[in-house]
Formats: C-alpha cells, sequence, structure tokens
C-alpha cells in the first residue's frame, strides 16, 4: 500500500480547521498514513484549534509551526521536504480554510488512478465542479488566466492552483521547487514545472465554497503577478534552465518548522 501523507498549511483560520479536520473519516483515512498541519506562524488561535482537536481523537497527526513565516509555498516546501525526508510515496494538499472537500479525490484513490500520474490537480473551473459563494467576476477572471497559462505552457489549464492537490514525491525528489516564489504564486510556477519537465498531470473536478473565509489576495496585484509569470515563461527559450532562476523576494537557504505538541 502506498504511504500517502497529507499536508494541511493553516494561516489564521481557527474556525475553519477544525472542519477541515472532521473531513478525515474513516473511509478518508483508510489512505492517509499521516497528517501534517503546518501552522505558518498564524496570530490567531489556529494551533490550539489543531490540538485541542487531536486530543480528542486518535489521527495521525503531526501539528507542524514554521521557524519563520515563509508563505504559503514556503509552507508547501516544508511539506515537500518533510515528505521526501520520511520516503513517502505521494503527498496530498488540503488548505486549512475549509474551501475544499477531501470527499473529491477520493474516487482518484479507491480507483488507484492517482498513480498512472505525476500529480492530480483539484480543478474549480472545469466540467464537473460546483461552485458555492464565488462570484461571476472572479469566476470570469479565472477562466481568463486559465487560457493565458494554456497558451504559455501549451497545455490545457483547468486552474492555476486551488487547495486539493495531489504530488507523487518522486517528481519532487531533486527539489526543483526550492527557490519557486514563496507565496500564493507557488503554484502557478509547479503548472510551469509540469510543462518543462513533461510531466503527466490529470485535473479533476473539485467542489469549492466561500463562507466564512477570509481570502488574503489582493486581486489586481495577482493578476498582474499571474501575468508576469506566464509571459516570462512564455518567451523563454530553454524553459527548464528558465525555471532554475530564484523566484523569491527572500533567500531562504532551509525551510524548516518545529513539531508542536501540547
Amino acid at each position: 500500500m502506498d504511504k500517502i501523507l497529507l499536508f494541511i498549511p493553516g494561516y489564521n483560520c481557527e474556525k475553519q480547521i477544525p472542519r477541515v479536520l472532521k473531513q478525515l473519516n474513516e473511509e478518508v483515512m483508510k489512505y492517509i498514513s499521516e497528517i501534517i498541519v503546518v501552522n505558518n506562524r498564524s496570530t490567531d488561535n489556529t494551533e490550539e484549534a489543531v490540538l485541542k482537536f487531536a486530543s480528542e481523537g486518535d489521527l495521525p497527526l503531526t501539528l507542524l509551526r514554521n521557524d519563520e513565516n515563509y508563505g504559503l509555498g514556503g509552507s508547501h516546501k516544508v511539506a515537500f521536504n518533510y515528505a521526501l525526508n520520511n520516503q513517502f510515496d505521494y503527498v496530498i494538499v488540503l488548505h486549512g480554510d475549509d474551501q475544499g472537500d477531501i470527499q473529491d479525490i477520493l474516487p482518484l484513490l479507491k480507483s488507484g488512478e492517482y498513480r498512472s500520474f505525476d500529480c492530480c490537480l483539484g480543478a474549480r473551473f472545469m466540467k464537473g465542479s460546483k461552485l458555492k459563494g464565488y462570484s461571476g467576476f472572479r469566476t470570469f477572471g479565472n477562466r481568463v488566466y486559465n487560457w493565458v497559462f494554456t497558451v504559455s505552457t501549451g497545455k490545457r489549464i483547468y486552474d492555476l492552483g486551488s487547495g486539493l492537490n495531489m504530488y507523487k514525491t518522486h517528481m519532487l525528489a531533486n527539489k526543483f521547487f526550492h527557490r519557486f516564489s514563496d507565496n500564493l504564486m507557488f503554484n502557478c510556477y509547479m503548472l510551469l514545472a509540469n510543462s518543462a519537465f513533461k510531466l503527466n498531470v490529470r485535473f479533476f473536478p473539485i467542489s469549492w465554497r466561500e463562507d466564512d473565509q477570509v481570502s488574503n489576495v489582493k486581486l489586481f496585484s495577482q493578476a498582474m503577478k499571474t501575468l508576469k509569470i506566464a509571459g516570462g515563461y512564455f518567451i523563454s527559450g530553454n524553459k527548464t534552465e528558465y525555471l532554475k532562476q530564484d523566484f523569491r523576494n527572500n533567500n531562504v537557504f532551509e525551510y524548516t518548522a518545529k513539531s508542536i505538541e501540547k
């Protein structure tokens, strides 16, 4: 049986993360070997909420606190390194803000179809997906940028980065992701890597909701950054060499975190 790590990034989501952890029922846990919640230096009670939930159940859960605020991309790097260092076969990413539903990836786990791909990426904007509380304006904007990245990469893109993805750790072994952006743009660079390294990718429809979540996204700023990323890759000559650049604002030698216990 494959050794699968479930990585839950969390930042200021004390209200939502207990609901995320409640998704991990017996059916889901048949496929999950360990859960790590990576707290990116939250300023609310996210950490306490995780510890309380863990103390009331028997989930194989480890809480990590980043040694610095690394951003969402940096938290991915902490988790990817954890998976590599502990010989996991796959990493599933499920955001801690309770917008996604892990049930959406169960069909791939049950059928074993995930084994045929380097990564399986949840898509909010493809046939079969369900959106709740998501404005028509934002949906239109996302579809436009999906098209932009489709042109840039030459591969059909259905989502620039949802909160439910699965990666084969073998594809992460050379740590090509280390110098990718540490912020919300991290997933965009991962998509470029899928294209440049000719990885086998499967998009799958997911359900997505916005209820009491607090968005950290500045739409105009993010839109401009997204265009710049797609354009830079499109005009580059050697794609793999292009992705060896350092796309970070800060040069972090190693992304580290400490295990937190009650």
